[in-house]
């Protein structure tokens, strides 16, 4: 079912910038501190004297905890306005990950990496739901892909902060630079505009938002659906790639534009995905959401060879750069897809609450993942498992609703969200 819904020209709300920038950067933020670990595997199992398994868990109580976070913060976000509850989320997860760096136990650490998924999980839905609501609609696409563009962003911030930060201050430091960074968001968001999207089909109780939520329960299925293969392709093609790297006897010594091969190819294959996301963000205004995003699948499947297979560094950054573009690129329609089929009235809880909780469905995968390359193999764990996700997410995206361009702050001229 394809729904396409254009509407009445609408005025560009003043000071719509500071919202969407302050989004952007909590969300490459949220990705930095959560990308950190990914990178610091080897430092940490020294630091607390336990295997990969163990650093590998911690990722998945972080991805596990996140729907509790959409949950709380979202109706936050719809209760009580945008900016408000933003703010708060950021400064939130900013202080856990600060709290990080003087973990004495590996316990204490994974408990700040849970309460930190709460905060990772609690920002996407408000600061989706406010970049998009504060941003033109003619827009709309391009700054859905910088917006998740800012993902692939945060990781490639951490990969240059490991070459740069780590090696002079200790790689505790890693948990400290993002501070400032809150700082920014929380002044971006104070100049910020509240929503007028917001404004007008606010919800007056929690209890009215839930029953919302339940009735509309046809499409928030299906996007749990989507989510949850959505997240096995970005964390199954992400989070354990930089530890593959390092797995290549080939890899050992080499270089890449004067950085280690496998600290620098996570710096090309995120710019890759940066481009995928602005670049097919955009395109989903012209073809449509669904559209877009199956052509940055056929991109991930046209990969897999070099990007599992390839036997040398030439190889694995063209097949890394072409999977993240294809990937991000998918994940660049995401924010604007998600907005325009959730209901008016819950749209900080909906989307953030879907979206986290096909998280939380995921969640098995980077363990899954682990345990195939023990009995297989990286390569062969690798390709099996996204294979698997990206035929499934073809299927999804082909059958599935759209609607593209609706409005979202006019009651009278905004449509009834799909239903399935």
């Amino acid at each position: 079912m394809h729904i396409e819904d254009a509407g009445a020209p609408e005025h560009d709300t003043p000071g719509w910038q500071f919202a969407v920038t302050g989004g952007i950067l909590g969300w490459v933020l949220d990705a930095f501190d959560f990308f950190v670990v990914v990178f610091l595997i080897n430092e940490l199992m020294a630091k607390f004297h336990v295997g990969k398994p163990a650093i590998v868990w911690s990722l998945t109580a972080t991805l596990a905890m996140r729907p509790l976070g959409a949950l709380l913060f979202g109706a936050l976000g719809d209760k009580f306005g945008r900016k408000k509850p933003l703010i708060g989320c950021v400064i939130y997860f900013s202080t856990v990950t600060v709290l990080t760096a003087f973990a004495p136990t590996y316990t204490v650490f994974l408990v700040l990496r849970a309460l930190y998924g709460i905060g990772m999980g609690g920002y996407w839905g408000i600061g989706a739901s406010y970049a998009m609501e504060s941003a033109p609609r003619r827009q709309r696409g391009f700054l859905s892909g910088m917006m998740q563009g800012g993902y692939p962003f945060g990781y490639l911030c951490a990969a240059i902060g490991m070459q740069t930060i780590a090696p002079r201050y200790g790689w505790q430091a890693m948990f400290l630079v993002g501070s400032s960074v809150a700082l920014l968001i929380v002044v971006l968001t104070l100049f910020a505009p509240e929503s007028d999207a917001w404004k007008q089909h606010r919800m007056p109780s929690i209890g009215g938002m839930f029953a919302t939520l339940y009735s509309h329960i046809g499409i928030f299925s299906y996007l749990l659906v989507l989510m949850m293969a959505m997240t096995c392709l970005s964390h199954g093609t992400q989070d354990l790639y930089p530890d593959f790297l390092k797995t290549l006897s080939w890899m050992k010594g080499a270089t890449i534009f004067g950085m280690k091969a496998t600290l620098g190819i996570p710096v090309v294959y995120n710019i890759g995905a940066i481009v995928g996301a602005l670049s097919i963000g955009q395109l989903s205004e012209s073809i449509g959401r669904r559209y877009a995003i199956l052509l940055a699948l056929v991109l991930c499947l046209l990969s897999i060879p070099a990007w599992a297979f390839g036997g040398s560094v030439m190889a694995i950054v063209l097949g890394s750069s072409l999977m993240q573009l294809g990937v991000q690129g998918a994940f660049g329609v995401i924010p604007a897809h998600l907005n325009e089929l959730s209901p008016d009235a819950i749209r900080s809880l909906f989307p953030g609450f879907v979206y986290q909780l096909g998280v939380l469905a995921s969640s098995p995968a980077l363990p899954i993942q682990n345990l195939l390359q023990r009995r297989f193999g990286y390569p062969w764990a690798l390709t099996s498992f996204e294979l698997v996700v990206i035929l499934s997410l073809m299927v999804i995206f082909w059958l599935g609703p759209e609607k593209r361009g609706r409005s979202f702050r006019s009651a009278a001229a905004a449509v009834e969200t799909a239903k399935i």
